[in-house]
């Protein structure tokens, strides 16, 4: 999260959407103002932006798994400030495939000349750059996409469960969301103490002269 603080201001809202709903990056380009129920704090995640042919579309998400991710106050918040500083604007793009209908969407996301935000060209030019400045290393691991982890692992370590995980994610299935988060998860056996102490109260119980089991 280094980098959220070196960031440019025009893209400092990505980081908030990564860590903050676990969005993809082609998913967080591709938000627009009409995608954000503030009213219900959620956030409709229905396109992503994709590069095909060397051209940006619009495009269902991965897996054209649509759904809606809870918006955190801190994540509105942003999004209030972000819509002060850079007004959000409509951007036209295919739909489906290059030479598909054109879609028009108010992004909240753009480039200074009110254009998408080509990935090829935010990651070197934005991202790394922050990451530099913030003396993190430049790496496959370091890349946007390390955002969508640290959701993860903030959700888990708080107790939420792993379907729910998998579907603010977007995931095909809760098994594959297990097999990648499992050593996120906290001890099995600290959950249980906790759950039944939440439950019974500490020192509620006398044990002595209980026999066992």
């Amino acid at each position: 999260m280094a980098a959220s603080s070196v960031i440019r201001d025009r893209y400092r809202l990505a980081v908030d959407l990564g860590a903050g709903c676990g969005l993809r990056q082609g998913e967080i380009f591709a938000l627009a103002v009409d995608d954000v129920d503030f009213s219900r704090k959620l956030v409709h995640v229905r396109r992503q932006l994709k590069i095909v042919k060397y051209r940006l579309i619009f495009a269902p998400p991965k897996g054209r798994k649509v759904r809606d991710v809870p918006l955190p106050g801190s994540v509105a918040a942003a999004m209030a400030e972000h819509i002060r500083q850079f007004p959000p604007v409509d951007v036209t793009l295919p739909l489906g495939v290059p030479d598909g209908e054109p879609e028009t969407v108010r992004l909240f996301i753009s480039t200074s000349m009110h254009t998408a935000v080509n990935r090829k060209w935010f990651a070197p030019d934005v991202w790394h750059k922050a990451l530099r400045t913030a003396g993190v290393e430049v790496s496959r691991e370091n890349g946007l996409h390390a955002l969508r982890h640290f959701y993860a692992s903030a959700l888990l370590s708080a107790g939420e469960s792993i379907k729910a995980v998998s579907e603010y994610l977007g995931h095909h299935d809760p098994g594959f969301t297990l097999r990648t988060y499992t050593h996120l998860m906290p001890e099995s056996e600290a959950r249980t103490r906790r759950a039944v102490d939440a439950i019974l109260g500490r020192g509620r119980i006398d044990v002595h002269g209980l026999g066992t089991a």
